[in-house]
């Protein structure tokens, strides 16, 4: 049954595109969702910001219909409603963009846009009446991607640009986002924020589940805020400050800058000279690259995804072939073949938190405990002789879950059930943990909310300030500027310019696209 909505004069306003009321929902001990309500106004932005584990994607599962509420009501429009499915929420003008991409890697952009919606019998036919549609929605909504490649082929943010072409083809008036940001360089959010606010000017309704506070300042119209399963605050965006929403957030004041004393180095730790490396399709990702990492020193990679950090990384890692070169570990070479594997590395001191934490990071089916040993669990402490201890593999566990806040705090719980910042911190605390030599780390707080990040920033400086010696790869130049003592910038696959982190952004911003200063001042292409 619709509902009115009056205001003081007695005139009918519009009703939210979206009300929630009293939504909860329980995964067995575990409240996900407790007695939630929102109203979501129409052509506006309105974000949801909260801690990994407060409840945000679950509170937009149900909104899609994978999740039933326990209790609770939906309304679209002002009418109560009940979404069985997320073909229901489609049918009824809901779209959603997952952080984690739902498409079919090896077909083609258009292929999957009409994929679950090809409209009839002869698909020859439907693939032609879904190029023009897709053209009308690329030109209408500046969207444009090459219907015809291959989504494999495409970057990321082209990638997530077919998801919401996917959503606009399946005619979704109200458009959920989950941290559509985690995977984008800073270029390509801006980019996105450009396609948002064309959207909510053609009358689309936008819901941003975001952990990034300068974002919901930048583009939100509404923020709501949300910890521990339940919504604890609603501001207009232009009332309020980051610094207030990062405290709703988290329960606490919160230190939004980094605070650390000089560095003070040491001897050399790692040490590269002339490193070359090669992907798949002998390409040369990084090209005689030469830099060195001290004791008691931070330096950070900065450049835009894509120009080889990621190949950087996984070749001193020993997990992929360099083509020329040397690596020098704590004195010792390391092996460039890439048939070492990290294992030997990682008795050598050497810890490593990558970049893709779903592929490289964790077995996701494993549950938290495994994983929170994967690759160390040959040392003595996990062994009862020749047999895993799992009594000892679990208290361990049940240890960096408390120090470093994962949630929900269970050890047996699939680490695929964890939401992405949680997954990241166990990643995190099974490599800080260790006590490394040399730590090379990949996007640290990628899908991390305001609190873990502070939380791990203070970390990485104090393991800094325990002598180790550490490589930063970040692209976030704010992460990258606050953390490192040296800052190396990289481009098409080469060092590019060395900077101190007084450097400005516009300054580092120059050299990732690759222009350096000229002789006579002037800047230059690299």
């Amino acid at each position: 049954m619709a509902s009115s909505n009056k205001s003081s004069t007695g005139e009918t306003s519009t009703p939210p595109a979206i009300e929630l009321r009293g939504i909860s929902k329980a995964f067995g001990p575990v409240q996900a969702n407790k007695d939630i309500s929102l109203a979501v106004a129409k052509g506006t932005i309105h974000g949801i910001i909260g801690e990994n584990g407060a409840g945000k994607s679950t509170l937009m599962s149900i909104l899609y219909g994978f999740y039933q509420a326990d209790k609770g009501e939906i309304l679209i429009d002002g009418t109560a409603v009940r979404i069985a499915d997320s073909q229901a929420a489609i049918d009824k003008g809901i779209g959603m963009v997952h952080q984690h991409f739902m498409l079919v890697e090896n077909f083609t952009v258009l292929e999957n846009i009409i994929l679950g919606a090809e409209g009839g019998n002869i698909l020859n036919s439907a693939l032609a009446n879904a190029r023009s549609e897709l053209e009308r929605l690329e030109r209408e909504y500046a969207l444009e991607v090459d219907p015809d490649a291959v989504i494999e082929e495409l970057p990321v943010g082209l990638q997530q640009r077919v998801e919401i072409l996917k959503a606009l083809y399946r005619g979704a008036d109200i458009l959920i986002l989950d941290e559509p940001t985690g995977v984008l360089t800073p270029a390509e959010a801006d980019h996105l924020f450009r396609i948002l606010l064309q959207l909510k000017e053609q009358g689309k309704t936008i819901i941003l589940i975001t952990h990034k506070l300068r974002e919901i300042m930048a583009i939100t119209d509404t923020v709501s805020v949300m910890r521990r399963g339940e919504m604890v605050a609603t501001r207009t965006t232009a009332d309020t400050s980051v610094e207030e929403l990062a405290e709703l957030m988290v329960g606490r004041r919160v230190l939004l800058r980094v605070e650390k004393g000089a560095a003070k180095p040491g001897g050399v730790k790692l040490s590269v000279k002339g490193l070359t490396v090669e992907d798949g399709r002998k390409v040369t990702m990084v090209d005689n690259v030469s830099f060195d990492v001290r004791a008691g020193e931070i330096v950070g990679i900065a450049g835009v995804a894509g120009n080889g950090q990621s190949e950087l990384l996984q070749a001193i890692a020993g997990i992929r072939r360099a083509k020329a070169g040397t690596v020098i570990l704590d004195d010792a070479p390391v092996d460039l073949s890439g048939s070492a594997g990290g294992g030997t590395l990682r008795e050598r001191g050497l810890a490593h938190v990558p970049e893709d934490r779903h592929h490289m990071g964790l077995v996701l089916p494993f549950e938290e405990n495994e994983n929170s040993i994967l690759g160390y669990q040959d040392q003595k402490v996990y062994l009862n002789g020749p047999l895993l201890d799992i009594d000892a593999i679990r208290t361990d566990a049940r240890k960096k879950i408390e120090q470093y806040d994962i949630r929900p705090p269970d050890c047996r719980l699939k680490t695929a059930n964890f939401s992405g910042g949680n997954q990241q911190k166990i990643v995190l605390a099974r490599e800080m943990e260790r006590d490394p030599v040399v730590l090379l780390v990949g996007q640290p707080t990628r899908g991390v909310d305001v609190g873990a990040i502070e939380f791990i920033h203070k970390r990485i400086i104090e393991m800094r300030d325990q002598g180790k010696a550490i490589l930063l790869v970040s692209v976030e130049l704010d992460e990258i500027r606050s953390l490192s003592d040296r800052i190396l910038v990289m481009f098409a696959g080469r060092i590019v310019g060395e900077r101190t982190p007084e450097a400005t952004e516009g300054e580092l911003g120059l050299l990732m696209a690759g222009i350096q200063d000229g002789p006579d001042g002037k800047d230059e292409a690299a």
